[in-house]
């Protein structure tokens, strides 16, 4: 019997001390699918005014994670690109959806929407390498 989708997400959310600095909000989880929220503040603005682009992509990065590890068998990012659609702005609330695209035994591949209410702001495409190895039963 594996570790379901929802320990999993939990055990990571408590040990990523950066997720937890970003004030991320897991929404809903399930295997090959997360979605999670979070408010952009002001020490997460760039020179422009605008929310840095690392944010909205560790925020996808995120929700990636836990898509691609809800399976039960440890996965870890080998190549990731976004493409940032709308600006973002302080006070913003980002929801990610992450959803697997496909999966072999080491290969997967994941799709990652970020939004501000019904508008699209950034567009994330993962790969990871998925592990031999399970997360534990818990």
């Amino acid at each position: 019997m594996k570790t379901s989708p929802e320990k999993i997400v939990a055990e990571m959310m408590a040990n990523d001390t950066f997720s937890q600095w970003l004030g991320i909000e897991v929404l809903d989880v399930r295997e090959g699918f997360a979605k999670i929220k979070m408010i952009v503040r002001n020490e997460m603005l760039n020179g422009h005014g605008v929310t840095h682009g690392g944010i909205s992509f560790s925020l996808a990065d995120s929700a990636f994670a836990f898509a691609s590890n809800s399976h039960g068998q440890k996965a870890v990012s080998i190549e990731t690109s976004i493409n940032h659609i709308k600006p973002v702005f302080e006070g913003d609330e980002l929801i990610a959806t992450a959803e697997k695209e496909s999966t072999s035994r080491s290969l997967g591949q994941y799709l990652v929407r970020v939004h501000r209410g019904e508008e699209l702001v950034a567009l994330f495409k993962g790969v990871v390498f998925r592990k031999q190895e399970e997360w534990p039963i818990s």
